[in-house]
């Protein structure tokens, strides 16, 4: 059997492994001059391949379309990611959170023994061609166009990735492919992505530790996070507002912008409640009473934040501890356990670290990734309308999905 496999990222690499192992004739084709590109700046350059969890945990990870990969996930689990990895001789290690690495900190080693795997299992890897379109006869594959010419195949498949990262070759060419042979493609936006803000001027590079972050739309808690979180120049970054970004991906459009007024409140003080919270205040003003608000507040939060908390409260830092009433406080305190900063949108999509939407999951078999419109053509990968939260969870997506394709033509 003949099979095209268009992109060789981190689910194309597998794919087609397993492909020629199997007594296939694998051509892959890529559109950059080396193979991995993404998969090098995954995890800082360290790539996080996976979770150490089980399956259960991995679904409840998955944020967009969790019940389509129960299937492939139970036939290529974390566990048998990394006995796979390991079988390549590649010695990897568990971090916090369960997540997965190698043991070199070096993406480059998990790159190079996909592509050792692929070739020596006898597939042939073209560079610097781009895959443009799939012709099909009688329903089914026929040959794969590309801009250099045209492949004869039973098979064709797609693991050209979403639109993140577009200086990889992240541009979304899948998704022309899938339209053209006749699938819907769920208008693709970033993951996992940095939220544009208004009002952190001055607070650039400001990080939070040990703070609760809720993204709240038109009045409703849509995203809640434990963790630590960043301000950029444009508005907040950090695992927190990465992750609220895409449990919160349905409230905002095509373009990245809100649906209805957005608004991220963050609590500064997570493990103090109103009254434990209101005690402490009592304690910072009694124990400077002549002091400036603004001064007494340093004792409670970065310096920077301290005109955030004032402006929302509504009191004059310049006022003294000893003139302070009842009602001022708990203005203050309940400024510090929800300051609040208009969220405008997502931050561009090539700050998002995954793409969500992609390639619609109902129109592909989930047990085989195979298309339900046109047979032999198949998707896998970031190119399907699936994501997932940060901690390796994406890439075992991608290795899972791969893995499908080749248990049904094996």
């Amino acid at each position: 059997m003949r099979a095209v496999i268009a992109g060789a990222g981190a689910s194309g690499l597998l794919c087609a492994g397993g492909l020629a192992e199997a007594g296939h004739d694998v051509v892959v084709i890529e559109k950059n001059e080396r193979v991995g590109k993404k998969l090098f700046i995954t995890g800082k350059g360290r790539c996080n391949l996976t979770n150490a969890c089980d399956v259960r945990v991995f679904l409840e990870n998955v944020v967009s379309n969790p019940k389509f990969m129960n299937s492939s996930v139970y036939g290529f689990s974390p566990s048998d990611t990394v006995g796979f990895f390991e079988s390549l001789g590649v010695k990897l290690k568990v971090e916090r959170g369960n997540r997965v690495f190698p043991v070199s900190d070096k993406s480059g080693d998990i790159v190079k023994a996909l592509e050792r795997y692929a070739t020596r299992s006898g597939a042939n890897i073209r560079l610097n061609e781009r895959a443009i379109s799939v012709k099909t006869e009688n329903g089914r594959v026929e040959s794969v166009v590309t801009d250099r010419g045209e492949y004869p195949c039973d098979v064709m498949v797609v693991a050209t990735g979403g639109v993140t990262y577009s200086s990889t070759g992240s541009t979304g060419d899948g998704y022309a492919i899938a339209k053209k042979a006749g699938h819907t493609v769920k208008p693709p936006t970033a993951g996992l992505v940095p939220l544009l803000a208004k009002g952190v001027d001055g607070l650039a590079g400001l990080s939070l530790k040990n703070v609760g972050v809720s993204l709240v739309v038109d009045g409703k808690s849509v995203a809640s996070q434990f963790g630590e979180m960043l301000f950029t120049h444009t508005g907040v970054s950090g695992p927190v507002v990465l992750t609220a970004s895409s449990l919160a991906g349905k409230y905002f459009d095509e373009k990245g912008a809100t649906k209805g007024k957005a608004v991220l409140e963050i609590d500064l003080k997570p493990a103090l409640n109103a009254e434990t919270l209101d005690a402490r205040l009592v304690r910072e003003i009694s124990s400077a009473p002549k002091s400036a608000v603004r001064t007494m507040l340093f004792t409670l939060m970065p310096k920077s934040l301290a005109p955030c908390v004032l402006n929302q409260s509504g009191i004059d830092g310049d006022k003294k501890c000893c003139d302070v009433s009842k009602k001022e406080r708990e203005s203050i305190a309940k400024a510090i356990k929800a300051l609040s900063f208009v969220v405008t949108g997502k931050d561009r999509a090539d700050l998002g670290i995954i793409t969500q939407g992609g390639v619609d999951v109902s129109e592909i078999d989930p047990k085989t990734m195979e298309s339900r419109l046109v047979g032999g053509l198949y998707f896998i990968g970031e190119v399907l309308d699936v994501d997932a939260l940060t901690g390796g969870f994406n890439l075992q997506i991608a290795f899972s999905t791969a893995k499908a394709v080749v248990r049904d033509l094996s």
